[in-house]
């Protein structure tokens, strides 16, 4: 136990594997990215047969970095064994990166993009689809330049298209640009987007392994967990597990906003402390003192300084009822209001809800009208946040997707950790 605590204390460095080429290769030029080591993994992968990539994912014990940090080999097993009449299938990258706070994806497709392509190739493979599709948010203009040009010369240099390598595996790859609806973030959202129609969320099951992108098992992945692949297969599961945790191996990009020195993204191995993060950026503005962070976006998790000495993880910080989510961090210091940062989250709901199902449209809109009610000068807000927290929860047992299932998170935190603030707002 002292030993974690002394660990914890350390002065840390980042440990870059995703962001290895960031700033020292030009993004525009495959050949660069083929010196620093760039397709290894690739060619590694065509070697292998596809259940032992997947296997060897599985192994790594790589986990979903979009948010849900499901198990990525898992996630391949099911959609490579659904359907095995079906005549085609599909990887679709979510390159949508919608979540305030977040901008780790756009990190690596404006200063990496060939690294998360090879990767949805290698995912390709493993699950034998030879169809896939990026989509891309269209204010992401310089990741789909950046994209489109890797893609372009990954056909010229025989990584995409038929007989990839010699190896008898075709695969084709296009952009699609998404237009800016934050719910196209969750997948099944996205996939109804990509077919052409109004990105409203569809009911689960059938998951997308099972039914996907016109009606084919489909794996859909964040730009962050495909652009591991390649390093896993390259360097090997063991090497890979030497990072991170036992529960959850490897590296995390985390992007850090707020009151810090020096906001940005840093990579980290999983199971770095709340605290060596901030020091990490520069420590607190001005010197002031640590007061709060939110979690995740704005689907995420207030913490206050109990949590600074936390692992960094998925499990452990969903065993103290907080969220990991995309790795985004937003630091408050002493004299920031709660109430202001919930709040916007609260109206961010309520503005891109999709107003499909009645519990997310309605209840989006009576929880920004309670939070408005917190400032007034009479009633009783104690039990006003109380039925806020309450309604949230029925939301989150009925809505149809995870917009509506959202606004319990930093509700529910901020008023585990705010309570008293949040029923007297300045």
């Amino acid at each position: 136990m002292n030993q974690d605590n002394n660990r914890h204390t350390m002065q840390i460095k980042e440990t870059r594997i995703v962001l290895k080429n960031a700033g020292k290769i030009n993004p525009m030029r495959i050949d660069d990215y083929t010196q620093a080591g760039g397709y290894e993994g690739l060619r590694k992968a065509l070697q292998m047969k596809p259940t032992n990539v997947i296997d060897e994912l599985m192994d790594a014990g790589l986990r979903g970095r979009g948010g849900a940090g499901f198990s990525t080999g898992m996630k391949q097993k099911f959609t490579s064994e659904s359907c095995q009449r079906c005549p085609q299938r599909y990887v679709v990258v979510n390159a949508d990166e919608g979540e305030p706070g977040t901008f780790k994806d756009r990190v690596i497709m404006e200063q990496d993009p060939h690294l998360y392509l090879e990767g949805t190739i290698i995912a390709a493979y493993a699950i034998q689809a030879t169809k896939g599709f990026i989509y891309i948010r269209a204010e992401y203009y310089d990741s789909i330049k950046k994209t489109r040009k890797a893609i372009e010369d990954a056909y010229k240099a025989g990584f995409l298209g038929k007989n990839i390598l010699g190896s008898g595996f075709d695969f084709d790859v296009e952009v699609k640009l998404g237009a800016g609806s934050y719910l196209c973030g969750e997948e099944l959202t996205m996939l109804e987007s990509l077919e052409g129609k109004r990105g409203n969320p569809r009911i689960k099951p059938p998951f997308p392994a099972e039914k996907g992108v016109f009606g084919m098992p489909t794996l859909v992945n964040n730009v962050e967990t495909l652009a591991n692949a390649p390093i896993i297969i390259a360097n090997g599961k063991e090497w890979y597990r030497k990072l991170g945790t036992e529960r959850s191996p490897g590296t995390k990009i985390f992007t850090i906003s707020g009151q810090v020195n020096r906001p940005g993204y840093y990579e980290l191995p999983l199971g770095v402390s709340l605290k060596q993060l901030i020091d990490l950026a520069g420590g607190m503005r001005k010197g002031r003192p640590f007061k709060a962070a939110l979690l995740g976006g704005a689907a995420g998790t207030f913490v206050d300084a109990s949590m600074l000495d936390e692992k960094m993880t998925y499990d452990n910080l969903r065993e103290k009822g907080a969220t990991l989510g995309s790795g985004a961090v937003i630091v408050m210091a002493e004299g920031d209001p709660v109430y202001d940062i919930l709040h916007n989250c609260l109206r961010f709901f309520r503005h891109e809800s999709c107003g499909k199902c009645v519990p997310c449209r309605v209840g989006t809109t009576q929880l920004v009208r309670q939070a408005d009610q917190l400032k007034a000068p009479e009633g009783n807000k104690e039990d006003l946040l109380k039925q806020m927290v309450r309604e949230s929860e029925i939301m989150a047992g009925t809505s149809l997707c995870p917009l509506g299932q959202s606004p319990i998170l930093p509700l529910e935190s901020a008023a585990r950790y705010f309570k008293k603030e949040l029923c007297n707002p300045v």
